[in-house]
């Protein structure tokens, strides 16, 4: 009886993995009340989930899959959804939506929402959309979008929450309690004075207003940290000052210093988020812009400059190993070994490049630490040169019965090392001074110096001292 209860209270063990993801056997109802044509059973299954699980579900479908399943949704189709779509499919999904459908989902959006829904659109859909919106918030689309792509004042939201700085908190209590629900915006965390001219001096947090007395003026409860950021400012400098000061939302204001809109934490670090995938996949040679829902012609057209360059560099490093025939004809061993010193190289480089390009993207390699950072990463590299070098030298000796060789290897590696952190620090500042993406452009150049110098050190070292 004990062990049928004990079995009864136990919570089943949660797999931590599957944390946050859709889960399989709902997915697999869902496609079975499409497959059934079964709308009731569809709605019913989507209703608990998130918009972004909802925007995950189409992009892990097939497209015929994905079509049925939003013709049978219809008008349930949240404009949440469409924001959280990868960009990839967007265009698709949007084609399959009847004009009421997109009418309704549209105007459920903030401004911000709708800007970046449609910057990326063709010509035909953007109109589309355009056309849902009412008068006003169509004229405030269209205006951010005249502002520079990535910047700022695309990444706004227009809808605004504003007192007087001369206000007190009833006033602005009152305020809040007589705008009509659909003039404020559906979630914000700061009241932002400004002056008559409507420049912002300040932000109000909601909790200091709700929990003072009404006759405080709002301008005691001020918050410390206050952020103006101008519109034309780019958006990965705008995601740094949020995440680096720690803001929660900051006012966005015109060339004349005029409040015309405010940036939230949570499109912040939407930039940032997309700031380090760019940089992780930049890192491989791959497109910042690719996802997995890319055509077959599409990821191939991004991929193949890369391959192309590393080609090249694969051959300058092919043209230093035929300068060294003779001694890979003599000594075999050369050609068994030559590989490792290369290899150990590249890693280390990588690590090195890896620590300098995210170092540039947070702003922490600066004109003030960059000596003191390259001559660490080249310190470090002489420290686990010697390391491996005591390695490889026994090794060489064992293997091939030649100290001589263990002693070459051993040379080769230690410089190769040492190279691979100047040149995995160097490369990315140079680049990055040049005005190059260092992501992007960085791994190509770091794997050809260290394969470069490697195969010239360990091919050289033992023409001179073996034959």
């Amino acid at each position: 009886m004990l062990d049928q209860v004990e079995d009864v209270t136990e919570a089943p063990e949660e797999d931590e993995t599957q944390a946050y993801k859709l889960d399989p056997k709902t997915v697999a109802s869902i496609l079975y009340a499409v497959e059934i044509d079964e709308r009731e059973r569809l709605v019913e299954l989507m209703e608990p989930l998130h918009a972004a699980d909802i925007a995950d579900l189409l992009e892990q479908v097939t497209p015929y899959d994905r079509s049925r399943l939003i013709r049978l949704y219809d008008r349930e189709f949240d404009g949440e959804i469409l924001s959280e779509l990868d960009e990839g499919i967007r265009e698709d999904v949007i084609a399959l939506l009847t004009p009421q459908v997109l009418t309704e989902a549209v105007r459920e959006l903030d401004s911000d929402d709708v800007v970046d829904l449609i910057e990326d659109l063709e010509e035909g859909q953007q109109e589309q959309i355009l056309g849902a919106l009412e008068d006003a918030d169509r004229m405030a689309v269209e205006q951010a979008l005249t502002y520079p792509e990535y910047s700022a004042g695309r990444l706004m939201q227009r809808e605004v929450v504003m007192a007087p700085e001369h206000w007190n908190v009833g006033q602005a209590i009152d305020h809040l309690r007589r705008t009509p629900e659909d003039e404020l915006p559906d979630q914000f965390y700061h009241i932002v004075m400004v002056d008559p001219r409507l420049h912002p001096v300040g932000n109000v947090t909601l909790g200091k207003l709700m929990r003072s007395k009404r006759d405080t003026p709002l301008k005691d409860l001020l918050e410390e940290t206050f952020q103006i950021i101008p519109a034309t400012r780019d958006e990965g400098d705008v995601a740094y000052a949020f995440n680096q000061y720690h803001l929660i939302s900051a006012p966005v204001v015109d060339d004349e210093g005029r409040l015309i809109g405010v940036i939230t934490i949570d499109d912040a670090m939407v930039v940032l988020d997309e700031e380090h995938e760019e940089d992780i996949l930049r890192l491989a040679g791959v497109d910042g812009e690719s996802t997995l829902s890319d055509s077959i012609r599409a990821t191939t057209r991004r991929r193949l400059p890369w391959l192309a360059v590393n080609l090249v560099t694969a051959i300058a490093a092919s043209m230093v190993i035929s300068q060294f025939e003779a001694a890979i004809a003599q000594i075999v061993a050369l050609a068994v070994l030559m590989p490792i010193v290369a290899s150990m190289g590249g890693n280390a480089g990588t690590q090195s490049l890896t620590v300098a390009v995210r170092a540039i993207a947070t702003k922490d390699l600066t004109g003030s630490n960059v000596w003191r950072v390259i001559r660490r990463e080249c310190l470090v590299g002489l420290i686990n040169g010697i390391i491996f070098a005591v390695v490889m030298g026994i090794v060489g000796i064992i293997w091939f019965g030649s100290p001589a060789l263990g002693y070459v290897i051993a040379v080769a590696m230690v410089v190769n090392m040492v190279v691979a952190g100047l040149a995995g620090t160097g490369i990315p500042i140079v680049l990055e001074r040049l005005g190059i993406d260092p992501a992007l452009a960085s791994g190509a150049f770091v794997t050809t110096v260290t394969d470069v110098v490697g195969f010239f050190a360990f091919l050289g070292l033992a023409a001179a001292v073996l034959l």
